[in-house]
């Protein structure tokens, strides 16, 4: 496959100014994961009407002025889920890719089906199969065989075509405003899943007291921070299980510390005193934003009323022909029901996801004109994959 290879600090000026006057520009990028505290990019691949490229990190210098590139001009940036590569360019300069159109998702906007690989949205869409094979490639090893480039270019070779067909698509449905707004709603949660501890991840909370919550806070932030120090993945500094262990004991003891099973012999004094000073820290901690206010008991209705409209979902979706999994799940059924039934403190709290935008177009809507009795639901087909209907009822 004829492409640039961008091995040189002049190769990428000289690509940068080609992309420059692109207005779609598709990306993809391989990265290995495994080793260290964000993903190593390890090639970046790029797609335009007259340029297909592959970028070398390792050769081509700093590669600022590409993703600056790409966050502020006035192309479409094309990508199939794009995490990483928002990621790579957050990192890289601050702001995400400009216009981002992510083919992953659009797909879900067209189909039954998210997330669907790049390959499975490529044929259903293209009918076009892209090659396989490489997928286990160590990408940070030099040289890269002919193989390895042509399959990594693979990914971005369809992706132009890809925008266009969805895009129409999407268009004729009248969905792009809903892609739009899945794509900043997606956007500012990636961003924020940068930006805020997220310690409640951490598994195995479930029996922890407050005070011990306090103290896996303290852990998980100090763990953050070595691992990004040490550019080492979070559970190489301390594993979950181990960080759970010394909040529950709860000691600030270094000999006690040692004595966990699981903390090597090799952990240096200096981390065992650090690990010490995050349970002192979280011993003292204030605990007003870790405390939550013990959930309301819900009426057994709403447990009968879940259970009873959950699984019109997959049917309501399906007959939009969108995405189940892109919509929401049984519990945002659940939420939806409690909210609009008053049910819990709905004053000060914002309106659940199935209530607003495109969802609430889509099922919200629905789901309330059911419970208002201005819908019903009967059995049209038993035998059909989703039997369900709803029918509109007469008023008097």
């Amino acid at each position: 496959m004829n492409h640039h290879s961008i091995s040189s600090p002049a190769h990428l000026a000289d690509l940068c100014q080609r992309l420059a006057r692109a207005d779609r520009i598709g990306i993809d990028t391989e990265f290995v994961s495994e080793d260290t505290y964000r993903p190593e990019l390890c090639l970046v691949q790029v797609a335009t009407a007259d340029d297909l490229a592959v970028i070398d990190p390792y050769r081509a210098g700093d590669l600022t002025a590409f993703w600056n590139l790409l966050a502020e001009g006035n192309h479409s940036t094309i990508i199939h889920a794009a995490r990483e590569e928002v990621n790579f360019a957050l990192t890289a300069c601050g702001k995400p890719p400009a216009n981002l159109f992510d083919t992953q998702v659009a797909a879900g906007f067209c189909g039954p089906e998210f997330p669907s690989s790049y390959a499975s949205v490529v044929t259903r869409f293209l009918n076009a199969h892209p090659s396989k094979g490489e997928q286990r490639t160590d990408w940070r090893r030099r040289p890269l065989s002919n193989d390895q480039l042509n399959y990594a270019l693979e990914d971005v070779r369809y992706l132009l075509p890809l925008y266009e067909s969805l895009g129409r698509k999407l268009g004729k449905l009248n969905r792009l405003e809903w892609l739009g707004d899945e794509t900043e709603r997606w956007l500012a949660d990636v961003i924020d899943s940068r930006e805020s501890p997220r310690w409640r991840r951490v598994s195995g909370l479930g029996n922890l007291s407050t005070r011990s919550l306090a103290i896996v806070r303290e852990l998980w932030l100090w763990r953050r921070h070595e691992a990004e120090r040490r550019n080492l993945p979070p559970r190489r500094i301390l594993r979950d299980d181990l960080l759970v262990e010394i909040a529950k004991r709860k000691s600030t003891e270094v000999h006690r510390l040692r004595e966990i099973r699981g903390i090597h012999g090799g952990m240096k004094r200096e981390v065992l005193e650090a690990l010490a000073a995050c349970v002192e820290r979280g011993l003292v901690a204030p605990l007003d934003d870790i405390e939550r206010e013990p959930a309301e008991a819900m009426p057994p209705q709403l447990n009968l009323l879940g259970q009873f409209l959950a699984p019109a979902l997959s049917s309501i979706c399906r007959n939009a022909n969108v995405a189940t999994s892109l919509v929401g799940t049984a519990t945002d059924v659940r939420d939806l029901i409690a909210y609009r039934l008053g049910f819990g403190n709905t004053e000060n709290r914002e309106p659940p996801s199935l209530a607003t935008g495109w969802r609430a177009d889509v099922v919200g809507h629905l789901i309330e004109e059911l419970l208002a009795g201005k819908k019903s639901i009967r059995i049209e087909n038993p035998l059909s994959e989703h039997p369900l209907a709803f029918d509109d009822l007469r008023t008097g």
